[in-house]
Order: C-alpha cells, then sequence, then structure tokens
C-alpha cells in the first residue's frame, strides 16, 4: 500500500527539484557587472567600476594618483619622479616608525614593530604562478610579432596601407602633442565621458525600446553639447 503514494509523491518531488534548478544560470549576483557576462566579470568588472565611478574613494585615489605622476613626468624626468616618491614613501614609513617607537617607550607598552602584519606576509612568487604568468604573456608577444610580420611584410596589401595612413596622421599630432600630453587627455577622457554618457544618456532610444525605428541616436542634445566643450576645454588646456 506503501509503492502507490511513493509513486504519487515522486512526480511532485522531481517537478519541484526541475522548477528550482533553471533558476541558478539565470540569476546574477546583485554585485555583477551589468554589461558585462559570468566568464569576464573579474578584471573587466573592476576597470568598468572604476571608470564609472562606482566607488568615488576609490576611483578618486586612483585618477588623482595617476593624474599626478603624468602631470610630474610631464614637468619633471622620470629620474627625478621616481626618486621624490620614493623620498616621500620612505618619509612617511619612517616617520610613522619612529613615532610608533616612541609612543611605545613612553607608554611602555611592547607592541613590536608597527608593520610586522605587512613584514609577514608571504609575497613570494612561485614557480607554477610564474610560468602561467610567463605564458600568458607569450601569448600576446607572439600574436603582436605575427601581426608586426604580416603588416611590414605586406601580406595584405590593404591593411599596410591603413597603417601607412595611420601613422602618417599620427605624425601631425605628434607635432602637436608629446606622448605624455596625449596620456593626460586619455586619462581625462576616460574618468571624463563614461560618467558623463551615463548621466545623459536617453534611456527611451535604447536598442530594447526602439521597437523597429531605425537606428536613431541615443544621445541627448545637450549631452552632444557638454561633450564638445568638455573635449575642447581639454585639448585647450593640454595645448596651451
Amino acid at each position: 500500500m506503501a509503492e502507490p503514494s511513493a509513486a504519487t509523491q515522486s512526480p511532485s518531488v522531481s517537478s519541484s527539484s526541475s522548477g528550482a534548478e533553471p533558476s541558478a544560470p539565470g540569476g546574477g549576483s546583485p554585485g555583477a557587472c551589468p554589461a558585462l557576462g559570468a566568464k569576464s566579470c573579474g578584471s573587466s568588472c573592476a576597470v568598468h567600476d572604476l571608470i564609472f565611478w562606482r566607488d568615488v574613494k576609490k576611483t578618486g585615489f586612483v585618477f588623482g594618483t595617476t593624474l599626478i605622476m603624468l602631470l610630474s613626468l610631464a614637468a619633471f624626468s622620470v629620474i627625478s619622479v621616481v626618486s621624490y616618491l620614493i623620498l616621500a614613501l620612505l618619509s612617511v614609513t619612517i616617520s610613522f616608525r619612529v613615532y610608533k617607537s616612541v609612543i611605545q617607550a613612553v607608554q611602555k607598552s611592547e607592541e613590536g614593530h608597527p608593520f610586522k602584519a605587512y613584514l609577514d606576509v608571504d609575497i613570494t612568487l612561485s614557480s607554477e604562478a610564474f610560468h602561467n604568468y610567463v605564458n600568458a604573456a607569450m601569448v600576446h608577444i607572439n600574436r603582436a610579432l605575427k601581426l608586426i610580420i604580416r603588416l611590414f611584410l605586406v601580406e595584405d596589401l590593404v591593411d599596410s596601407l591603413k597603417l601607412a595612413v595611420f601613422m602618417w596622421l599620427m605624425t601631425y599630432v605628434g607635432a602637436v602633442f608629446n606622448g605624455i600630453t596625449l596620456l593626460i587627455l586619455a586619462e581625462l577622457l576616460i574618468f571624463s565621458v563614461p560618467i558623463v554618457y551615463e548621466k545623459y544618456k536617453d534611456t527611451s532610444k535604447t536598442p530594447r525600446n526602439r521597437k523597429k525605428k531605425g537606428r536613431i541616436s541615443t544621445w541627448k542634445p545637450e549631452m552632444q553639447q557638454l561633450l564638445k566643450h568638455h573635449l575642447i576645454v581639454i585639448t585647450l588646456l593640454l595645448v596651451l
């Protein structure tokens, strides 16, 4: 008598389990990157959150530090910039070390070295990790070498002509900007254009909401004017 009841209960159990399983692939973590898939959500999501100012303090620190570095390299030599950075770091660590030593001597405490937690961290690079990094780098290096050989030995005439035209145009760019200036301009655009676009984009004209109305620009007129003024001001500041 127990067997029919078990047989009648098994479909419900299987149906409930089958209904619970499909929700796993579709569901994503709430902190996942909205524009990227799960496979590429590692460092790509971190960069996406950085340039879109998701964490203002983190992005402000990265933006300010890199901008100061580039401006310093534009005004001083690389040796001077590296030397000043090392001196500044040593000044902070030595001052903190002496301060903690004085505090421990006055309070007669035995807290030990203030950087002991960081000194005990194992930062050795294993041979396996080293080989993984080398193999990943070799893939990109071999790809770049193949591309260089293909372009300079004119495997495809059109691609080689495109490279020649691009290099010819870069000679005019190099006559106006130097490398550091271009890096500063690129950083200002990277940390400003995405957040401006996200703020002023017209969501009613996105591909999901167009409904076969043809290709319609998702840029509002005021956003276009703002970006134009933004680019003009940055370019004038860098040129002057």
